[in-house]
């Protein structure tokens, strides 16, 4: 979610001379993007994985690579584990899988992102039961039992663990085992009791999007306005909004019931498929996602109205591949021109991949504001990786 993305949903949805809820956050910096390699060298372009341990661990790693060390793979202290171990509750909402990277950097540590159940650990030999390691992304999440976990990804939890001690039964079986009450939809989301930690699985993989339209193409399309549906999208799905309330309000009643030593809570909430519907050209669906994030951002605004203590934080790990063009533009690759909700003709372009492939991240900076305490720290341009600082700071966490 880069500045083409967040333009491209202001000009479409509020216009040009508009402004969407994240735009209003007081301080506002920018935050470089570049990951390493293993000899430490730079990587100019991120993936999530290594963008997330960035800011969930202070340390830059490698693409692929899940909150370890770039050069001896060793595992990173996160924040929501050094929150946890402070006495703080957790959380942790997407509309990925909650076993995708941007989720998975705060509560895992695997030496690839693609190890996200029992059944994918090819690329990880040793982060296996047998080798010594404590298994899959799924695996460690619910072993690590943040207090609340929203998103996608029934089917990777559905999955059989091989080896360690809940060898023989799903990681689904394992959560249960461990207190979790599983919710599967709005109903469930809204009847979730906040003495016991939640486990939102709201699809077999990624949430679908909220809005459907023509990719773009070769040539570009004709002029089209966005659907705001999506037929895939059971009616039963909570929103991103929805998610998040639900999250806020659990973690406030779990924080308060933990008696006077309460200290608040930490939360991510992630609205994934920003990046999703980008790599694929869809910018009906790229728009839609980023509107519904900015709800979210909204939802998290109001709860700070309402308590003044808290740190709300809005930043990307990346930039993406839309660019705004001239209509005139002859693009070399896909694109697509849109009807803004002002009446007007807006182009969008991408070019960071072939027609027909995944289109690519950028290397840009990226946006990064926030208000509350602590929110002075992300003026100017920083690193990906002080973002850990700011939210510890915020938090009173000690490093280990």
């Amino acid at each position: 979610m880069g500045d083409s993305e967040i333009t491209a949903a202001r000009n479409y949805a509020v216009g040009a001379e508009g402004r969407l809820t994240m735009d209003r956050l007081p301080m506002t910096g920018s935050s470089l993007t570049s990951a390493v390699d293993e000899l430490g060298h730079p990587d100019y372009v991120t993936d999530s994985a290594a963008g997330a341990t960035a800011w969930a661990t202070g340390r830059k790693t490698v693409n692929g690579r899940i909150s370890r060390t770039p050069d001896t793979n060793e595992p990173l202290p996160t924040l929501l584990e050094l929150a946890r171990r402070e006495g703080y509750a957790t959380g942790n909402v997407t509309t990925a899988q909650l076993t995708d990277a941007t989720p998975a950097a705060l509560t895992a540590h695997v030496t690839d992102r693609a190890c996200k159940g029992p059944a994918d650990m090819a690329a990880c030999p040793a982060d296996t039961w047998s080798r010594g390691g404590r298994g899959s992304i799924a695996e460690q999440t619910v072993a690590l039992r943040p207090d609340v976990l929203l998103g996608g990804g029934a089917d990777v939890f559905a999955q059989k663990v091989t080896d360690g001690p809940f060898r023989g039964r799903s990681v689904l079986d394992q959560a249960r085992a461990g207190g979790y009450q599983v919710v599967r939809d709005r109903t469930g989301l809204r009847t979730a009791r906040p003495d016991r930690p939640v486990l939102g699985l709201f699809a077999p993989e990624a949430v679908p999007a909220e809005w459907t339209g023509a990719p773009a193409s070769a040539g570009g399309t004709p002029p089209q306005r966005c659907t705001e549906d999506n037929p895939t999208r059971p009616a039963a799905t909570p929103s991103l909004e929805e998610s998040a309330k639900a999250a806020l309000e659990l973690l406030t009643t779990r924080s308060e019931r933990s008696g006077p030593a309460g200290k608040g809570f930490f939360l991510q909430i992630e609205g994934a498929s920003i990046d999703d519907r980008a790599h694929d050209a869809d910018p009906c669906g790229q728009i839609g996602e980023t509107l519904a994030f900015d709800r979210a951002v909204a939802a998290a605004l109001a709860y700070a109205q309402r308590h003044p203590r808290t740190l709300v934080v809005v930043t990307s790990d990346h930039g993406h591949s839309g660019q705004i063009l001239p209509l005139e533009a002859r693009s070399p690759g896909l694109s697509t021109t849109l009807v803004t909700d002002e009446g007007s003709h807006m182009r969008l372009g991408y070019a960071s991949g072939a027609p027909g492939e995944v289109q690519e991240h950028t290397g840009v900076p990226v946006r990064v504001a926030a208000q509350g305490p602590q929110a002075h720290r992300v003026l100017g341009v920083h690193e990906n990786t002080a973002l850990f600082g700011t939210l510890r700071a915020a938090l009173g966490l000690h490093r280990t």
